[in-house]
Order: structure tokens, then sequence, then C-alpha cells
């Protein structure tokens, strides 16, 4: 009978046992991590409009999940609802706000950034996001598209005298008590949060990450230009968009560095979106988004981080070009990709994460899951380098009894 480990030696061996899966060592088995998003609140039998509003129901359904399922990391909290709300923020719809009260939460894609703002966007990112970005995102920052651009306010006294009046005007009063609301709601959630991860770790769990940031196409694709906009740019004006995902390298840089500098945490993830093979073709994917996201990864790993590259969509035809990163340093979660090609191209390079089918989880039986836990094991972790986990990162739809099976086959047959 094997002894009981204490919470301290299981936070150990489980950190111990990712990061020899990172640096392509053989743990003492493969590791199985998952994104459990929502799945908490059905679990522990809170509404999802109840679990994105009340912190402390959302920590204990987070809690409570990962102690039943034991990962070998923790799936974060993700708790956003009343500092949305406060900013009357528009890029998303969450359960009771714009959803129903158990809808997970929707982005809402638009075009925020015009075809013709890329030079202003370009000449000061910062000003551009406070006087343009901001105002059309957060309807209680609307005021802030009447200040005068910022660099006329700080030049010189004159510009000071004249700069400010907007803050004189009635709804720059709500705008700033709307700023102050989703303040102390951000610092309630980080201070409960730093009580839930001490929480997880006097439990044994480690969480998975405390950081995250976006390739720089993704950014500007997402939340700048719209996936239309996107599009029409790489063909129109494929200048500009090299510029402005240059611009933004060193942004989403600082944005993870920041993060794990607060959470002492190394784990960086990157959900990947338009770099899929259903997006764009293989020519546009290296002129557009595989430098400055190459770029990315490699200075976070320079900085002694672990990117983790959730990347969503098919990516066969990538495998050659995104192998060329330091070895084993960084963690490739994929989607959707032919496995022999992964072996071929990734082993021995990248540790790869995922594969087991969404399909499967939601609407598989618990043998159709291990049979598939064990030819994933069988074909990419044979010699180390493979950690198990869904294919998507959102598991509320998934069935219960079957993400328990991955786990628990994982542990049983991924011994080493």
């Amino acid at each position: 009978m094997s002894p009981i480990k204490s919470p301290h030696e299981l936070y150990a061996e489980r950190e111990k046992r990712f990061n020899d899966a990172i640096a392509l060592r053989k743990p003492d088995r493969v590791p199985a991590l998952a994104m459990f998003s929502l799945m908490t609140a059905k679990h522990a039998g809170f509404s999802y409009e109840e679990d994105m509003n009340q912190i402390d129901k959302h920590l204990e359904g987070n809690f409570v999940t990962n102690m039943d399922l034991q990962p070998d990391l923790a799936s974060p909290a993700l708790f956003f609802g009343p500092i949305l709300e406060a900013l009357d923020f528009k890029q998303l719809r969450w359960p009771g706000h714009g959803v129903a009260a158990n809808v997970s939460f929707q982005f809402v894609e638009g075009e925020y950034m015009m075809a013709d703002e890329y030079d202003a966007f370009l000449f000061d990112p910062t000003d551009f996001m406070m006087r343009r970005y901001w105002p059309r995102i957060m309807g209680k920052l609307k005021v802030f598209q009447q200040l005068p651009p910022l660099n006329q306010i700080i030049s010189f006294y004159m510009g000071v005298q004249a700069g400010f009046f907007p803050f004189g005007l009635p709804e720059a009063a709500e705008a700033f008590g709307a700023l102050v609301k989703a303040g102390q709601a951000t610092l309630a959630a980080l201070g409960a949060g730093a009580a839930h991860a001490q929480r997880l770790a006097e439990a044994g769990l480690p969480i998975y990450f405390s950081a995250c940031t976006q390739a720089p196409f993704d950014t500007l694709g997402d939340y700048f230009r719209g996936t239309k906009g996107i599009m029409l740019d790489m063909h129109r004006r494929p200048d500009q968009v090299v510029k402005a995902c240059e611009k933004l390298l060193p942004i989403m840089l600082d944005y993870a560095v920041t993060a794990t500098r607060i959470s002492n945490n190394p784990r960086v993830l990157i959900p990947l979106h338009k770099g899929a093979e259903s997006f764009m073709s293989l020519d546009q994917y290296k002129k557009f988004y595989w430098p400055t996201l190459k770029e990315l990864v490699i200075r976070l790993i320079n900085k002694g981080l672990i990117p983790v590259c959730m990347m969503q969509g098919g990516y066969t035809s990538r495998l050659d070009i995104i192998k060329d990163v330091p070895e084993g340093k960084a963690c490739y979660w994929l989607e959707s990709s032919d496995l022999s090609k992964v072996r071929e191209t990734l082993s021995g390079r990248v540790c790869v994460k995922g594969l087991l089918p969404m399909s499967l989880l939601v609407a598989g039986t618990t043998d159709e899951v291990k049979s598939y836990c064990k030819m994933l094991i069988d074909t990419l972790g044979k010699d180390g380098g493979y950690i198990m986990g869904p294919a998507a990162g959102s598991l509320e739809d998934a069935n219960l009894e079957n993400v328990r099976t991955m786990f628990e086959f994982t542990r049983e047959y991924g011994i080493y």
C-alpha cells in the first residue's frame, strides 16, 4: 500500500510532472490537465449567472471541481461579471447579461477600429485606445472620446489648461464612478483569488496558469478590426497589418510578464484564434501571423516563462513552421491535427497537449474516452513530452463522467 502523501509533497510532485513533460523528459506518468470553465458551476449546483456574479460561489465551485477531479494543475478561476457590468462592457455577453442565466459567455465581434485608423493606432496606441477604443467598447467611458490627443495635454502648460475640460462635464462623474466601481470589484476579486490559490496550494494543487496573452495578429483581428476587417486588410493594406502586429508585440509581452510577476506562476496561456488552416493560407500565416507570435514565444521563454499556445482549429500544415522554437521550453495545446504528423514533427522539440476530441467528452461513452486516451498516450506520450487534455478549452457542455474518465484512465494507464 502506497504511503499517503502530504499536500506539500503532492504539490511538488505535480509541478515536477508538468515541468518534466515540458522539458521533454519522462515524468512518472503522463500529466492530465483541463480548463473547466463554467463546468464548475454545473458541478457545484450553481447557475452560470450566479457563478459569474458571486465570487464566493464561483471560487467554491472551482475548488470543489478541482478537488473532485484532481487534475495535475488546477483549472484557474475566471471571474469578471461585476467588473464588466460596472463599465457597460460591449465586447462580451455573459450569463444574465445579454445571454440566459445558463448559457456560456459570448464574444461580440465588431469593427472597433476603422480601416482608416491604422495610422492613428501606429502613431500612439495608448492615445488611440483611451480616446477611441475605450469609448466604443465601454459605454460608461464615452466621455473619453472628447479628450484632445494625449500628447497635446502633456506637452506644455497651455495644454494642461485646456486639455482636461471633458472631465468637467456631467458624464465625467459617471465615468469615474464606473471606474471606481470596476476597480473595487477587481480588488475584491484579486484578494479572493489569492486566498483561493493558497487554499488550492494547501490542498496540494498548483494553479495551471495565472497569466494570459495573445498573438499580436489575434489581438488586432479579434478586438480591433474584427474578422471581416482583418481579412480585407491582409489584401488591401498588408504593410499596415504587419506594422500593427509589430507594434502590439511588446504590449502583449509586457501584459503577460506583469501577470506572472504578480502571481509568481511562470505559465502563460496564449489562446490562438485566427492562425488556423480554416482562416488563412499557409503563405498568409508565414507573413502575418507566425513572425510576431514566434517572437512573443521566444521572448517569454527568454524571461524564464512557459508559453502554452492553445492552437484552435487545424494546424497540420503549420507544424513544420511552428516547430522552430527553443526545444523543451513551450507547450502546444492542439485541437485538431494529424497525429502521425504531430509525432513526426514535434516529438523531441515541443511538448504537446490535448487532441482528445470534445465530441467524445460531450457525447461519447466512457469506454470510447478510454480507448481514445490510450491511443493518444501510445502515439504521442510513449517517450514523454505529452500532456493529456481536451482538444478545446471550455468544458461546460462535457459529460462529467467522461471528464472524470479522462483523468482516472490517464493516472492508471499513463505510468512510465
